[in-house]
């Protein structure tokens, strides 16, 4: 299949059913008890500073472990599958002291899943797998103070974040992604640098791919850390006219629930959640079983509120398994018709109708 073949028949599967997205990455990378060395590999043997943690630099030291994750979410009935770049950009890598390998960890994440993405389409065409290049948050904010003392205080500028981000999504998409997904949003305006830097791509001859936008209420406030609820979330991104909106991390299914079911109201596009496997115990750890995540968003289909599902924080190819055959057969929700209006954002969403 061409680019253009996937993107095609990755929207006619959404209009068909509701689509699985993988699960965690980390709790998977985690359960390998991975040391220093395999981190290190052959190119960053004499780094200074540890790399142990880095796991997005597993794509170019271990990168055969990071193909078994993908087959195993694949296997595990996922259709999209999303790259082990969440934090490569030059700013998140600046901790282990890699911008230098930023472009590199895109660029082979992005190859990896469009590989495996491709293996198990061959095998099964009637289902077609496909590659999210996942875009992660910074370690920096653009709406918030770094200092509280000094209310303009910040640690990086918009054009710092925005070129960080461009040199990211340029990699996915030299690699081969089908769409976009920036996730685990915090900070709205650090999204809008993303999402110019992917708008930005067609003026440099890149063909455009769908945008997902993905954010995360932080608590049971309903906002995001930023500031923002959902409706004025769905506000503030709507103009980069997304293939899905939705939300992950921070929450379980049970917590985020209202907040999804917000979304659904608002927004005239796809829907997708993946929460976490409820919240996190003393450890550290998430307790809440395959079956029993799959339960609360089996609910969530069939109250017709969701386009796309899957998992966060402390879910498995288990967990995914579970609800992709929960949910199958069940409809995926219709994308409703909203009246035209001026609709604004700040903290609050503003709407003034014809």
């Amino acid at each position: 299949m061409t680019r253009q073949d996937r993107i095609a028949a990755l929207k006619a599967a959404a209009k068909a059913r509701i689509l699985i997205l993988d699960g965690s990455w980390g709790v998977m990378i985690q359960r390998r008890g991975l040391d220093e060395a395999d981190y290190r590999g052959d190119r960053f043997t004499h780094h200074d500073g540890q790399l142990k943690g880095n796991n997005d630099l597993l794509c170019i030291t271990r990168p055969d472990i990071i193909a078994d994750l993908h087959d195993q979410y694949f296997a595990a009935g996922a259709d999209i599958s999303e790259t082990n770049t969440f934090s490569a950009t030059a700013i998140a890598q600046a901790d282990y002291e890699m911008q230098a390998a930023v472009r590199d960890i895109n660029l082979r994440g992005a190859q990896i899943a469009r590989e495996a993405a491709d293996r198990w389409t061959a095998k099964e065409p009637h289902k077609p797998r496909f590659v999210a290049g996942s875009i992660g948050p910074l370690n920096r904010m653009l709406s918030m103070s770094s200092d509280v003392n000094d209310p303009g205080a910040r640690t990086v500028t918009y054009d710092q974040v925005y070129a960080a981000y461009r040199e990211q999504v340029q990699a996915l998409h030299e690699g081969g992604v089908d769409l976009f997904l920036i996730e685990t949003i915090t900070d709205t305006l650090n999204c809008k640098a993303a999402v110019k830097a992917i708008m930005d791509l067609e003026d440099e001859g890149y063909e455009p791919l769908p945008i997902w936008i993905s954010g995360t209420i932080t608590d049971r406030s309903g906002r995001t850390l930023s500031g923002q609820t959902v409706e004025a979330f769905w506000n503030s991104v709507r103009h980069a006219k997304p293939f899905a909106i939705g939300l992950n991390c921070a929450l379980g299914a049970d917590l985020m629930r209202p907040y999804i079911a917000e979304l659904a109201r608002v927004a005239d596009t796809l829907v997708a959640a993946y929460p976490n496997a409820g919240l996190p115990n003393a450890f550290g750890q998430y307790d809440e079983e395959p079956h029993q995540t799959a339960c609360m968003l089996e609910e969530w289909a069939q109250s017709g509120i969701v386009n796309i599902l899957g998992g966060c924080c402390g879910t498995t190819p288990d967990h995914i398994k579970h609800i992709a055959e929960d949910v199958k057969g069940l409809k995926p929700r219709a994308i409703p018709e909203r009246p035209t209006a001026l609709r604004l954002a700040g903290l609050e969403p503003f709407e003034l109708a014809d």
